[in-house]
């Protein structure tokens, strides 16, 4: 029996809602082994970020090298990446061990505003790892910090998109989350423009949403579903997270990524 792996190279939630927390259980929710390269350590929960510790790169590599050596990596994705010299290790490994099946969550800033990437690494990002994606799953704010320009409307989204595939990604997701009315994401994959639709869900908790549809998409690559098979079924199952949010803590509760394992109840408040 062959078992699908993939690989998140992420930061730590200590909430548990988002980071590697968040993709490990994408990953066994969607029947995949996931493993981890964790990047950095924060200090958080549903209402801020109260402290960071980066790893160093070289353990970085180290624990990269150690996964894909002995297990096997299918597919993998990247979160909070941090710092440049974080950034040019990861995608040095990425080349090295010809990872082909890449997502790309250009993670910037938490849910709470706390900022996750050094702005002096965006360059670092667009130079050396956004070329090695096969998918980049940037929000609107993270795709207007990648090009320098607003991306604030549909339209701007599908320039967006564009621009970003240029920059190397086979395919780009602009995600349109932040915009009024129904959810909408645009994805371009160098000939056509497909925009996925959702229900918007009113709810606050939405804490981990970017790291669970980016990992719900490594999941499909990693099972053996094309690119846009992948990126259709991760959008389908990102909002039935949503639907199924938690409200955890007194700040935003975190999406559910186990809504399809868990028994579905009415009432999910927390005594």
């Amino acid at each position: 029996m062959r078992i699908p792996r993939a690989l998140t190279i992420a930061g730590s939630d200590s909430g548990g809602g988002a980071g590697i927390q968040a993709d490990l259980k994408t990953f066994s929710a969607l029947g995949v082994f996931g493993m981890t390269a964790i990047t950095a350590l924060t200090a958080q929960n549903t209402t801020g970020v109260t402290a960071i510790v980066e790893l160093s790169p070289e353990f970085v590599r180290r624990q990269i090298d150690a996964v894909v050596l002995d297990i096997g990596v299918d597919a993998a994705k990247t979160g909070m990446l941090s710092s440049a010299p974080i950034i040019e290790a990861v995608a040095d490994e990425i080349r090295r061990h010809r990872i082909h099946a890449l997502v790309i969550d250009p993670v910037m800033i938490a849910k709470s505003g706390a900022p996750l990437l050094r702005p002096e690494a965006r360059e670092e990002l667009r130079r050396t790892l956004l070329p090695l994606a096969l998918v980049a799953t940037p929000n609107l704010h993270e795709a207007s910090a990648l090009l320098d320009r607003p991306v604030a409307t549909p339209a701007q989204m599908e320039d967006a998109a564009r621009a970003l595939h240029a920059l190397g990604p086979r395919y780009v997701v602009v995600k349109g989350g932040h915009l009024e009315g129904a959810a909408q994401d645009v994805v371009f994959d160098g000939e056509r423009v497909e925009r996925l639709e959702a229900p918007r869900i009113p709810t606050e908790h939405t804490h981990g949403t970017g790291c669970i549809f980016s990992a719900a998409i490594a999941a499909g690559l990693a099972r053996g579903a094309t690119p846009i098979e992948a990126i259709r079924d991760a959008k389908m199952f990102i909002t039935g997270a949503i639907r199924a949010a938690l409200p955890l803590g007194s700040g935003h509760g975190p999406a559910n990524p186990m809504h399809r394992l868990w028994p579905q109840k009415a009432d999910r408040s927390v005594e």
